[in-house]
């Protein structure tokens, strides 16, 4: 699945909801859904700066087929943090990133951020948190693509 068809796939679930608690609530869910990292990568250099909440996230370049069955030169994260809604949307932000090369995640519009609202119902520091989120996540795209060149 390309990224615009996997926020476009977003942007229909959040339309369901008409009541922002509602979508509070699926944020939520979709955090508590996630995978929970391992102790070993709750450490200070996966920890991302400019969020309130603490956020620990990890990037791995696939170099070949391994179990998850993923296609080499695609970067697959994980994530987690301290606080629930703050967990959906990083859960979120992996779901659309996640298992696409260094290129592809550059290149993206993240659209279904406005599209879903998101933006406009985050107090500043949680849309702070987002930014931090997004710009970490590129930071490591580009730092793949910078060993890869």
């Amino acid at each position: 699945m390309t990224i615009n068809e996997i926020q476009d796939e977003i942007i229909e679930e959040f339309a369901g909801f008409d009541d922002w608690m509602d979508k509070y609530q699926l944020l939520i869910d979709l955090g508590t859904e996630q995978e929970p990292l391992d102790e070993k990568d709750k450490t200070e250099q996966n920890l991302i700066d400019g969020c309130q909440s603490r956020v620990w996230l990890v990037a791995e370049l696939i170099k070949e087929p391994g179990d998850r069955s993923l296609e080499p030169g695609v970067i697959h994260f994980r994530a987690e943090s301290d606080a629930l809604i703050v967990k959906g949307i990083v859960a979120l932000l992996i779901r659309v990133l996640s298992d696409h090369t260094p290129q592809e995640i550059l290149n993206a519009d993240l659209y279904f951020i406005e599209a879903i609202g998101l933006k406009e119902h985050l107090s500043p520091t949680r849309s702070n948190g987002l930014l931090a989120m997004v710009k970490q996540m590129r930071m490591y795209a580009i730092a793949f693509q910078a060993k890869a060149d």
